[in-house]
């Protein structure tokens, strides 16, 4: 397994690698991460995993400094599943101090996450379109868990035509429920016992979604439900049409998302299930 800590180094390696598949992440990894690299290899071709906690998608006050990292462990677990290539630069080697240009898409940038965290989803999309011209990989592989990001790095990539095919992990879970994230280390013992209450809540709308219930009732009913757990920070509960994320009101007459976004302590949890009216349930 090849370790570039530069551009040159990983460009030099994309020379020769043929078809590659990228895996973007932040580190501190899990069997979520390990199931995005798995739907890599699938792929055919080589494996680039990229490991970089990129500080523009960070707000001033939220957990930059604290968020969890382990270099050592990630290459065993990369080197064990045969990745081809890791690239695990600094933040002067992405970054130049004098750098102007931003990436943004920007309707999908301000709403739901990007509402609650603005800023946010421009650092993705700029670090992103950075990897894609580092790298050049023809494929990237995205978790469905952050599906807001998943719709953004979509959006940017056929705006900008962008010659990389994107493709969505499905969430894994912990056998509560509850989603896999690096966050989740760094919950209490008291909050990680609670924290299960999200796939409980997204659960329950599943099963109302067929029931010919409206959006504002399935709204209502997973807040009702997140705010019966004294330990959960409701930040937002939205249900938006799966394939565009628009506003939808009314019965339910196509696949909607529920997206969810919590806090137990100072940890920032997000989770979602796509449910289904009744014909296509």
């Amino acid at each position: 397994m090849e370790i570039c800590r530069t551009k040159a180094a990983i460009r030099a390696w994309r020379k020769g690698a043929g078809h590659v598949t990228l895996v973007p992440t932040m580190g501190f990894l899990h069997d979520g991460h390990m199931s995005l690299v798995r739907r890599a290899q699938a792929e055919g071709g080589r494996v680039a995993v990229s490991i970089f906690v990129n500080p523009t998608q960070f707000g001033p006050t939220e957990d930059l400094s604290t968020y969890p990292r382990d270099e050592a462990r990630d290459l065993d677990m990369l080197r064990d599943a045969g990745v081809d290539a890791v690239f695990i630069p600094e933040v002067a080697e992405v970054y130049d101090p004098t750098a102007q240009t931003i990436v943004e898409t920007t309707e999908l940038a301000k709403v739901l996450i990007g509402k609650l965290r603005p800023g946010h989803f421009r650092g993705v999309a700029t670090v992103v379109t950075k990897l894609f011209n580092i790298i050049r990989p023809d494929a990237a592989v995205f978790g469905e868990k952050d599906y807001q990001q998943l719709a953004v790095i979509r959006t940017m990539v056929r705006d900008l035509d962008m010659d990389v095919r994107i493709i969505g992990g499905p969430i894994m879970r912990e056998a509560d429920g509850l989603a896999m994230s690096s966050r989740n280390v760094r919950l209490t013992p008291e909050d990680r016992t609670a924290a299960p209450i999200l796939a409980r809540a997204l659960e329950e709308a599943a099963a109302m979604a067929p029931t010919g219930t409206t959006a504002s009732r399935l709204r209502s009913h997973v807040r009702a439900t997140l705010e019966r757990e004294p330990r959960a920070q409701v930040q937002s509960v939205d249900i938006r049409d799966a394939e565009t994320l628009e506003t939808l009101s009314g019965p339910l007459t196509r696949p909607a998302v529920i997206l969810l976004a919590v806090k137990f302590g100072q940890v920032f949890l997000i989770d979602n299930r796509v449910v289904y009216p009744k014909e296509q349930a």
